[in-house]
């Protein structure tokens, strides 16, 4: 086999828009007619740049190659350019490229791809949902009530979720995120924090967990009094306490609070998630496969935590491509804890999709079809386009206020 030919996709994620604005996909085909598909988790770029990245990286590197050969792909483009250090861009356009090549490989072998990484550890995998607004825009008016802002309208939702089987439950309502970050969490914020774990916890009971994000927004010293009020709640994590860029501060804050400290969803290549086990500053690692770059480095990471005794949690704000990537990873890791998903996997979310995922009681269930198990539906995609100009997600540019 040899890699002749590359597609690429830009689908505008329908309302309510769950999971980002718009998703990339690829699909590879080989000379002898097996297609592969991927999906690129790249939110620095606007996306008609990043196919662009992916056609320049596929014909530069993968055009005429055996799609068996992922680790000297990844040898490749890590060093392009005289490189070798982790690049967020390039490592998403890659994560695509791949895991196009692995279902093609999985194709090729009348098997599913976790039976190429290991083999099946789990029959069905628990999962978690954020907390979306029921209905309407998953980007409503931050001023007006929301699922993201009054915790009784979240504890709402989440005794749905918890009712549909949801056994974990996430949420952020520490404020927005900013370009500034991190910074001291206000009185405010500190406050509705609580609240919003003391509702929840009331609502739901023992019956799920709850896991606390912050998309990295405070300083060491914020996160440990945020910490100090979530305790008596018991969630399962503190995801992101502090910006990404220094693992051995947020080491500081894992040390300090008996909540589990969770990160990785920025992150990408085993090298900067070894940073992350060699200082202890997380005790689940978050790893997305549309931003890692690729299925083995995905899988060498899950290797290298299972020797610290940390679990894996693979994150998703985009796809269902990386849905299917991160339940193949998920399927064949023994130190799997939990799979992010978006709701039940239901459309409009899976309109880009043939194929389904399989969610059921608050477990997926790992496909049996061989490769990734999923299919694109190009009539579907091209009759979604994607014509505004915002990122995939923003941040805000306004320095956090440290009023009360």
């Amino acid at each position: 086999m040899r890699l002749e030919n590359i597609e690429t996709f830009v689908h505008g994620n329908p309302p309510p828009r769950q999971g980002g604005r718009y998703f990339i996909f690829v699909r590879l085909t080989t000379a002898c007619g097996i297609s592969g598909v991927g999906e690129i988790y790249n939110a620095t770029f606007g996306p008609q740049l990043c196919t662009e990245m992916a056609k320049e990286m596929f014909e530069r590197h993968f055009l005429g190659a055996d799609p068996h050969h992922v680790e000297m792909f990844f040898r490749r483009v890590y060093g392009a350019g005289y490189t070798h250090r982790p690049d967020v861009t390039v490592s998403g356009v890659l994560s695509g490229l791949d895991m196009a090549c692995w279902d093609i490989i999985g194709k090729a072998a009348g098997k599913p791809v976790y039976e190429l990484l290991g083999g099946k550890v789990h029959e069905r995998l628990r999962s978690y949902t954020y907390i979306y607004p029921p209905e309407g825009d998953a980007y409503p008016d931050p001023n007006s009530p929301n699922v993201y802002n009054d915790p009784d309208l979240a504890a709402e939702v989440a005794v749905d979720l918890v009712e549909a089987g949801f056994t974990a439950i996430k949420f952020d309502p520490a404020g927005p995120y900013t370009i500034h970050d991190g910074h001291q969490p206000s009185m405010t914020d500190l406050d509705r924090s609580e609240l919003f774990c003391k509702r929840l916890r009331e609502a739901v009971g023992t019956s799920a967990d709850l896991l606390f994000g912050t998309h990295g927004q405070f300083t060491v010293s914020g996160a440990k009094r945020l910490a100090r009020r979530l305790e008596p709640y018991d969630p399962l994590w503190f995801e992101e306490p502090i910006p990404p860029d220094a693992p051995e501060e947020m080491a500081e804050v894992a040390s300090y609070t008996s909540i589990p400290v969770a990160t990785g969803e920025r992150l990408c290549t085993k090298y900067e998630f070894a940073r992350v086990l060699e200082t202890r500053a997380a005790a689940i690692l978050q790893m997305n496969m549309g931003r890692i770059g690729g299925m083995m480095e995905g899988k060498k990471v899950a290797g290298m935590a299972e020797t610290k005794q940390v679990q894996i949690a693979p994150h998703l704000y985009c796809g269902p491509v990386v849905a299917a990537a991160n339940i193949h990873l998920s399927t064949c890791s023994p130190n799997f804890l939990i799979l992010e998903s978006i709701g039940k996997f239901e459309k409009p979310y899976m309109s880009p999709l043939k194929t389904s995922i399989d969610w059921e009681d608050g477990y997926v269930i790992p496909p049996t079809e061989p490769g990734l198990g999923v299919e694109l539906d190009d009539e579907a995609i091209a009759a979604n386009p994607y014509t505004e100009d915002a990122l995939h997600l923003d941040m805000s540019t306004e320095v956090a206020s440290i009023q009360p």
